[in-house]
């Protein structure tokens, strides 16, 4: 959903194909990509490199989105990879058609 502060969304970002994966959520899908690929904030991206927008999926609220990525979380690693590979096979850069 896009409102005043952006698009409400659980996102994976990723260091590269099949590399090391990290799962958030926000209310302002461009911003906080942006974030993490300009290592703004100290933490696990930026230590590892997730600097790749691999998937996202955006709701109409917030509250249902931080239960998926809670749920997200807990998944083993296949998982995601499996949801990523889905939707994104050649683990394309979702970032570049929001600028």
């Amino acid at each position: 959903m896009v409102s005043r502060e952006g698009i409400i969304a659980v996102y994976i970002m990723a260091s590269g194909r099949h590399g090391t994966l990290y799962i958030g959520v926000t209310s302002n899908l461009s911003r906080r990509v942006w974030e993490h690929r300009e290592g703004l904030t100290p933490g696990f991206t930026r230590k590892y490199g997730c600097k790749r927008l691999v998937w996202y999926r955006s709701f109409e609220l917030m509250t249902n989105a931080i239960q998926t990525e809670k749920t997200m979380k807990r998944w083993i690693r296949d998982w995601k990879i499996n949801l990523i590979e889905r939707e994104n096979p050649h683990w394309d850069d979702l970032y570049g058609p929001w600028l």
